[in-house]
């Protein structure tokens, strides 16, 4: 089983910037990718970031430009830094792991999701 912890959701103002982090534990062989997901209120989850295992990322267009996905493969973690943030970023944010467990077995897993709110 593999658990993902995130940390670093909060409330800021426009304009304001956001580090959220995203710690996967447990059995864990291999993980492939690493990607955040958000949800607003009345609206689907959608895919904010994504990386792989090689590197390669992509964003929503919505923030390509102000989002930085990045990994700590050595910590299993991943990272979110938002910079230049606005209202409509307004969301909870979900990490998502997928990969292989230590018994060979594929794994798809999620965080509990950590609320980020940008008001003034």
């Amino acid at each position: 089983q593999v658990q993902l912890v995130e940390s670093g959701g909060g409330l800021v103002q426009p304009g304001e910037s956001l580090r959220l982090s995203c710690a996967a534990s447990g059995s864990i062989f291999s993980i492939y990718a690493m990607g955040w997901y958000r949800q607003a209120p009345g609206k689907q989850r959608e895919l904010v970031a994504r990386i792989i295992s090689g590197g390669n990322t992509n964003y929503a267009d919505s923030v390509k430009g102000r989002f930085t996905i990045s990994r700590d493969n050595a910590k299993n973690t991943v990272y979110l830094q938002m910079n230049s943030l606005k209202p409509e970023d307004t969301a909870v944010y979900y990490c998502n792991a997928g990969g292989i467990t230590i018994a060979t077995k594929d794994f798809g897993s999620w965080g509990q999701g950590t609320q980020v709110t940008v008001s003034s």
